[in-house]
Formats: structure tokens, C-alpha cells, sequence
């Protein structure tokens, strides 16, 4: 398959990010990526709960995107995409009333412990916007010796889904304190486009590629947006 000079240099931009150890810079975007499980009984709370906090978090100095999702299959389970203009405005709005006000609102409905993930940037691309968007976050665990081989497999993965009917966004972020691990975020048209995405050649030889060097299980879920 030919690849194009422009796609071979985001192939050699995102290698470039994964490759290096360091934290990010304070004025380079934030990324934060949080996991939450509550209780059964407690979902439709829950939803309301952090749909007010994304509401007021919105309104923050610095935010780009807050966006609540809720997971198929296990709609106790949601997960909170943030993108602020850097680390201070991160910081500043987690210091925020209303964000200590949601945690202490959250707290004892949670079944699991608040999973709150600090990113950086590796590779991002501008996202679009759909009405029956499927939303995808996995966490790619790639072991410190297979960290290179990881890297490829990831930059080809990402050049090649981008251009995938229906993509709205596929992005790769890197754990500040882990840069071996790794989140893929995902957004496609409909279910029918992101299904039809799995079905590649591309998605499926990154799964066969990556297995030998995964520290731990390939963690796929897939969400709605609230």
C-alpha cells in the first residue's frame, strides 16, 4: 500500500511522542481521561450528576472539551474525556468548588475507586461531531521492551483509521506517569461505522501485531454520549 510524505510524517510524529519519557511541558495541553463504576442502583444518579459537572466544568478558563460518556453494554459504568489549554487550568479547575462538590456527591455511589488518568499529547487530530456517535477508549498497556515495535504498530493503526468512513476521531495519549500506557480515543459516525472499522485488515493485524508485546489485556469499550 502506498502511504503518502504526509501521512509517513504524522507516522513519524506520533513515534517521536511515544518515544519520549518525559511529563508534559505546562504549556501543552492537558488530557484527562477518568473511569467511573457505581452501583446499579445508582446510574441514573449518576448521570445527572455528571452532566451538571460537565455543564459548570465547561465554563472553566481553559477547558477545550468535557464530554460525558455512558458505556454500552454497562450503563453503570461512564467515563469523563477533558481537554484543557494546559496543566494550570487542569489543576485549577480540579481545585474548583464544584468539582470537590461532585466528587463528595459521587463518592458513595462508587462500586470502584475513582479512576482519574493525566495524558499527554502523542498524536491529535481536530474531531467532528455526530449525533449517534459511538465513542471508543482503550488502554493499550505495551511492555518496556517491545515499546518501539508498540509504537510502530500504533502509528500505523492511527494513519490508516483516520481515513476510515466514518472516523470522526482517533487520537493516541500517553499516561504522564506511565509512557508505556497508552489510550486510544475513538469517535465514528454510527455503530455501523465502527463496526465496519473492527472488520479492517488494519484493526485486525494491529490486534494479531501487538499481543506478544501487551502488558496486560487489550481493553476495548465502547460509549455513548450523554
Amino acid at each position: 500500500m502506498r502511504v503518502s510524505l504526509r501521512l509517513a510524517l504524522g507516522f513519524a510524529s506520533l513515534m517521536l511522542g511515544l518515544a519520549q519519557t518525559g511529563y508534559a511541558q505546562m504549556n501543552e495541553a492537558a488530557y484527562v481521561i477518568t473511569y467511573i463504576e457505581v452501583t446499579p442502583a445508582a446510574t441514573e444518579q449518576t448521570s445527572d450528576l455528571l452532566v451538571a459537572h460537565a455543564e459548570a466544568s465547561r465554563r472553566d478558563d481553559g477547558n477545550s472539551l468535557f464530554q460525558v460518556l455512558q458505556r454500552i453494554g454497562r450503563p453503570n459504568h461512564f467515563a469523563l474525556i477533558e481537554t484543557w489549554e494546559d496543566a494550570d487550568a487542569q489543576a485549577a479547575h480540579a481545585d474548583a468548588t464544584h468539582t470537590k462538590a461532585f466528587r463528595a456527591g459521587l463518592e458513595p455511589l462508587l462500586y470502584s475507586p475513582y479512576d482519574e488518568r493525566r495524558h499527554s499529547q502523542v498524536q491529535v487530530a481536530h474531531s467532528r461531531a455526530a449525533d449517534d456517535a459511538i465513542y471508543g477508549l482503550t488502554h493499550v498497556d505495551v511492555i518496556p521492551t517491545g515499546l518501539d515495535a508498540g509504537v510502530a504498530f500504533l502509528a500505523t493503526l492511527t494513519g490508516a483509521s483516520r481515513q476510515d468512513a466514518g472516523n470522526l476521531r482517533f487520537d493516541v495519549l500517553a499516561q504522564d506517569s506511565r509512557r508505556n500506557h497508552m489510550t486510544l480515543v475513538e469517535s465514528w459516525e454510527n455503530a455501523d461505522t465502527q463496526a465496519a472499522h473492527s472488520d479492517t485488515a488494519h484493526a485486525q493485524e494491529f490486534r494479531a501485531s501487538m499481543l506478544p508485546l501487551s502488558g496486560s489485556l487489550y481493553d476495548e469499550r465502547l460509549y455513548k454520549a450523554l
